[in-house]
């Protein structure tokens, strides 16, 4: 082999090795980010005890938007209870049926009615139309309104109807189905039901629902990969450092309150499709967003300032950038705005009686 055919195969060699360097290092970087090995133990190791609790946290979706006041398209998913159907354990509340947000129709009983009684002449369904409907009965022993327990005895009924939600406000063949079953649970526990006027209750229900509408923000973050992509694991590891936990769905997290069976502070989403691959690892992520249902969040934790920190603390951990829905970046100077708008609305709730995070707001904006 002549010098010249020599020095050709080499050269031919190192070509083709650096070919094949180039393509592996290409390969990795643009391979998803994959969590550390020492937080993918201690993260099994949450799960499993998460599990053993039985405990599992709510969600609730991320909106497509950066402030949205849209009432007709609920944020939260439907496989889960809706805000007005969870318990609150510990915290100020007026508890019940609300005149501020109900239509209430007193029933009066010529006697006693037993728990029981009042239990099987509940409604098959307690809706109506997409406005909840709720029972109460005044216990004769501690004379508090209560939704009726089996073993106890009520001196008189309330039948309610929510006046609005998020699917809008009530309106005339929801409050006549209102009616019906009021009157029919009222015949069954032998007492005289007492309606306010249809028409003037259809007019207050406007009208908080134009309040409503005009005063319902939820906000929504994007935060958008920069260079090389994430793998679920990635994304979950370095949101747990945060304080996220698993949600139900896949793909969803969220950052919980202190009290049990509050909603969550603030959501996170992926692509679902990607924590459901067969091989997660190779799944590749390259946007997630954080969201905040502003009225179902009390203003003492903070929310905002929480969401802020959480976008600005990924966005460095994990090399990308803070994003509206559009892809415009968001500025610091966009972010105290925003801040300043919310502080205005908190106050503009306070003074209607419908404080972020109170009972009768989850069940107003819900």
């Amino acid at each position: 082999m002549s010098n010249l055919t020599l020095a050709l195969s080499i050269l031919g060699g190192l070509v083709l090795a650096a070919v094949v360097g180039y393509e592996t290092f290409m390969s990795r970087r643009n391979a998803p980010r994959q969590p550390d090995a020492v937080d993918t133990a201690l993260a099994d190791v949450e799960r499993s005890m998460s599990s053993a609790d039985g405990m599992e946290p709510m969600l609730h979706v991320d909106p497509n938007q950066l402030l949205a006041h849209d009432r007709h398209e609920p944020l939260f998913d439907p496989d889960l209870p809706a805000p007005s159907g969870v318990p609150v354990a510990t915290g100020e509340r007026r508890g019940g049926l609300d005149p501020l947000i109900d239509v209430i129709a007193p029933v009066s009983l010529d006697g006693l009615a037993s728990g029981d009684a009042a239990i099987a002449a509940m409604p098959p369904t307690r809706r109506a139309g997409s406005k909840p409907v709720a029972i109460e009965g005044l216990n004769e022993h501690t004379g508090q309104w209560e939704p009726p327990v089996a073993g106890q005895r009520y001196s008189a009924f309330q039948v309610g109807v929510q006046l609005a939600n998020r699917t809008g406000a009530l309106n005339e063949i929801e409050y006549s189905e209102f009616v019906v079953k009021a009157q029919a649970f009222a015949d069954a526990v032998n007492g005289s039901p007492e309606f306010p006027e249809m028409l003037d209750e259809v007019a207050r229900a406007r009208e908080l629902d134009q309040f409503a509408s005009a005063h319902d923000a939820q906000l929504g973050f994007v935060l958008r990969a920069l260079h090389a992509a994430w793998s679920p694991g990635y994304v979950q590891q370095n949101a747990a450092r945060l304080g996220f936990v698993a949600g139900i769905i896949p793909g969803r997290m969220v950052l919980p309150t202190g009290e049990v069976g509050l909603p969550p502070i603030l959501g996170l989403a992926f692509d679902t499709q990607a924590a459901l691959a067969d091989d997660p690892a190779q799944s590749a992520i390259r946007e997630l967003s954080l969201s905040l249902d502003v009225p179902q969040v009390d203003r003492a934790e903070e929310p905002f300032r929480r969401m802020r920190e959480a976008a600005a603390t990924l966005a460095r951990e994990m090399d990308g950038v803070v994003t509206d829905s559009d892809g415009q970046l968001l500025r610091d100077e966009t972010m105290d705005v925003i801040g300043s708008d919310l502080e205005q609305l908190y106050d503009t709730l306070d003074a209607r009686d419908l404080a972020a995070g109170s009972p009768l707001a989850r069940r107003l904006f819900s």
